[in-house]
């Protein structure tokens, strides 16, 4: 009876250490790949359709197209994207004599990693604003997506001045039901950066994922496409971004704290030209977050695709460009079309 118990003792602790050593053995093989990866310079590593102005805290990578003399469009990313997810846009706009804008919102992209670690809404607000200044614009279109939107309405209530109008796309902005913090596991896990990182490593910014990801967010697969995985894979090579990526998705994650972009009483006081645009496809932000949305901001222009999902941008991009033109044509002063 000794020996069999013996036995089973070992064989429990034999299948116990497997359990718990594969992973860690599969979390650390990812964390070191991410260290050799990352090996590059923000500026080494950045295309040369961009360049970096100074704003706030950052070197914020911008990249542009169409007229420096038209009207300006200012657009901002999602989570784990960039601002080359809204070229396909940008050229559109382009074409039709806009200036179509969009950056690198940190720790996302080629823009620096801010001496203190800090993404919340007010401190991104403060680099779009920052933006506007280093590219001298006294007003501009601002079009923000998915989570990229709190930061977007966070700088309209700091600056509505300098906001001529405004579209918000599958936005993320925590306004129809309060927040709630995760469990205290959870929290321990990210509380420790070595786990944290290896955790980030595995999934974010593990280019074996970026395909699942991307797909998990979009109702139109066919956007899934290998030109844009490896889009969205390029920044992975600048020096620290898991860390970078750690450091964001800790407070991202732990946090209940509000802001101005999640009061709802806020979004009456709007006074500019609004559209609210969304996949009816959502399942991230479901479609009728877009039609409260839509009800709070005064005068707002609704805009529905049917076949997309999350990032309409990229799943229905005919649709999305056609929406957001005619917009800007009944909103925003009129300009010449571009050959």
């Amino acid at each position: 009876m000794r020996s069999g118990s013996s036995l089973g003792r070992r064989a429990l602790v034999a299948a116990a250490t497997i359990l718990i050593g594969l992973p860690c053995l599969l979390l650390a093989t990812f964390r070191v790949a991410a260290v050799l990866r990352e090996g590059e310079t923000n500026a080494a590593a950045a295309p040369k359709t961009g360049r970096f102005v100074r704003a706030a805290d950052v070197d914020l990578f911008v990249q542009e197209e169409g007229p420096a003399d038209g009207p300006p469009v200012l657009f901002i990313h999602g989570t784990g994207a960039w601002s080359e997810i809204w070229r396909g846009t940008m050229h559109a706009l382009a074409a039709q004599g806009y200036r179509a804008i969009a950056v690198d919102m940190p720790p996302f992209g080629y823009t620096s990693r801010p001496a203190s670690p800090n993404y919340g809404d007010d401190a991104q607000a403060r680099r779009i604003l920052g933006a506007l200044d280093a590219l001298q614009l006294e007003q501009v279109t601002l079009v923000g997506h998915s989570f990229g939107a709190r930061s977007t309405m966070q700088a309209v209530f700091l600056a509505p001045a300098r906001v001529r109008a405004l579209v918000l796309v599958d936005a993320a902005l925590g306004l129809s039901a309060a927040p709630t913090a995760p469990g205290r596991p959870v929290r321990a896990l990210l509380a420790t950066s070595p786990v944290r990182n290896a955790l980030v490593a595995t999934t974010l910014t593990n280019p074996m994922f970026t395909a699942r990801l991307l797909s998990g967010l979009v109702a139109e697969k066919s956007a899934v496409t290998p030109e844009r995985v490896r889009m969205l894979q390029r920044p992975f090579v600048v020096e620290n971004t898991t860390v970078r990526f750690g450091e964001w998705l800790r407070p991202f994650v732990t946090s209940t704290e509000g802001s101005l972009a999640t009061r709802r009483d806020l979004y009456g006081t709007l006074r500019m030209p609004a559209l609210v645009l969304w996949g009816a496809r959502d399942s991230l932000t479901p479609l009728a977050q877009g039609r409260d949305l839509v009800g709070l901001i005064p005068g707002a222009r609704w805009a529905e695709l049917p076949r997309a999902g999350h990032i309409p941008a990229i799943e229905d991009p005919a649709g999305f460009d056609d929406a957001l033109l005619r917009f800007l044509r009944d909103n925003v002063t009129q300009v010449t079309p571009h050959d």
